[in-house]
């Protein structure tokens, strides 16, 4: 089980292009739909505690699965599996950048890259909403909160910390309040 953590969160960091939040849809689709590792919701969850950990979200999901599936062996073969093949390509473009990084071809082939990066990091965006249930009622509070950062730059720290203490009283009115 240990090596095929590692395997599977290997892959996914060999073939995933735009970072941590790129990764969700293919950890997601190996995590979640193909192995049965662990269930939607709780990937939701992980997906939230991973962000608002410190370091690099691909690690911190992976450790989080790791960890949920074979303890702190399984949290070591998960954030090497993610680790690895970044550190890797990182260390073949720093040994031969400087020979490339004037090439025409090659800053156009970054240009061409960026755009589907800001798909890739977007498309995730649409299936989370779907798992936590976003409808007319709750749509602003992604958009809100998105605004409230962006626009205002709040920091996203006293962002999610609002959204904890409004979700606990809400937790408490819904508990009081009879269903229709």
């Amino acid at each position: 089980m240990l090596f095929q953590l590692f395997t599977t969160f290997m892959r996914i960091g060999l073939f995933t292009i735009g970072g941590g939040y790129a990764m969700i849809p293919m950890i997601e689709r190996e995590v979640v739909e193909k192995n049965g590792w662990i269930g939607r919701e709780d990937f939701l969850d992980l997906v939230a505690v991973a962000q608002t950990c410190p370091g690099v979200f691909a690690v911190n999901i992976s450790v989080f699965i790791g960890y949920r599936m074979r303890g702190v062996r399984g949290c070591f073969a998960c954030a090497l599996g993610a680790m690895l093949p970044s550190f890797v390509i990182i260390l073949a473009i720093a040994l031969f950048f400087e020979q490339f990084k004037d090439n025409a071809v090659v800053a156009s082939m970054f240009k061409g890259i960026r755009p589907v990066v800001v798909a890739l990091i977007a498309a995730p965006v649409f299936s989370m909403a779907k798992t936590a249930k976003l409808n007319r009622y709750n749509f602003w509070i992604p958009i809100a909160a998105a605004l409230l950062i962006w626009l205002l730059g709040v920091n996203p720290v006293w962002v999610i910390i609002a959204a904890c203490i409004a979700g606990y009283f809400y937790g408490l009115y819904r508990d009081e309040v009879p269903d229709k």
